[in-house]
């Protein structure tokens, strides 16, 4: 039987101790360290067919970080995140992981039509085997943290698509992930929900301190959510640069300095427009 464990200890995390998971969002928990969670070590993928979709590529992500992943389409996000979670084989180099706590989130919610927001919820921890007590007692935080407590009886056809997500996240956070996997969660949601999304997305950061890997076509959305922003060049795909947020998000949701994240936008773009 899979327990849920604490990520700041590694303890199991009791009925009572899941329950009590904060309300506030100022009061995140810090990373348990500055050792990766994950690390990509000249890690390349070519397909059977000779086409090299990821040309030799570095990168870690340390606990509590999110870090963006952003380019042109075919450049070869996807194949990248997808190797993180084990989806996909690696052809060469070396991909190290410190943790099998994951969760995926993917552009669709997923979701069981025939089950309800709970169901949804409670389903990754019950395939693992999570006992009954547990995993409603998760289910019951993360339905909370996500702000749909009213709706933990609808099923996915009663929501609108920013709900659907909000489930998404919530059934992701049940397994007290130290690694988050997101492939372009919000592209399909318009821009207010979207935006609305993202300060969810860091206020669920906060309570939680996960390390995270988000793949986006927007730029805004890279620059708001990333401690780091990883700008792909794609044929094959590889890394054009790496750039430090000059006012990334923090666990005590401190003010943010716009004209700084609206010039490194801008670099961004300048290197989108290049790749």
């Amino acid at each position: 039987m899979t327990a849920i464990t604490d990520p700041t200890t590694d303890a199991p995390l009791t009925t009572a101790a899941v329950a009590r998971i904060p309300a506030d969002p100022t009061a995140g928990r810090a990373p348990r360290s500055n050792t990766p969670v994950i690390e990509f070590r000249q890690v390349q993928k070519t397909y059977d067919n000779g086409f090299q979709a990821v040309a030799p590529f570095d990168l870690s992500v340390a606990a509590g970080e999110i870090v963006t992943i952003v380019g042109p389409s075919g450049c070869g996000k996807t194949t990248v995140i997808r190797m993180a979670a084990g989806l996909s084989s690696v052809s060469g180099g070396e991909l190290v992981r410190t943790t099998e706590q994951l969760a995926y989130v993917f552009q669709d919610p997923t979701l069981l039509a025939w089950r309800s927001v709970r169901s949804n919820v409670e389903l990754v921890a019950k395939l693992k085997g999570v006992d009954k007590a547990t995993r409603s007692a998760a289910a019951t935080a993360a339905i909370e943290a996500v702000g749909l407590g009213a709706f933990e009886r609808s099923l996915p056809r009663q929501l609108s698509g920013g709900m659907k997500m909000r489930v998404s996240l919530a059934r992701a956070i049940t397994s007290a992930p130290e690694l988050m996997m997101m492939d372009e969660p919000f592209a399909a949601l318009d821009e207010f929900t979207r935006a609305n999304m993202q300060m969810e997305l860091l206020r669920l950061w906060r309570l939680n301190a996960f390390g995270a890997m988000f793949i986006t076509h927007s730029i805004s959305e890279a620059v708001t959510l990333g401690h780091r922003i990883v700008v792909m060049a794609a044929r094959p795909g590889r890394i054009a640069r790496v750039i430090d947020s000059p006012s990334p998000p923090t666990l005590d949701d401190a003010p943010r300095d716009l004209d700084a994240l609206a010039a490194t936008a801008a670099v961004v773009s300048e290197l989108l427009s290049e790749a």
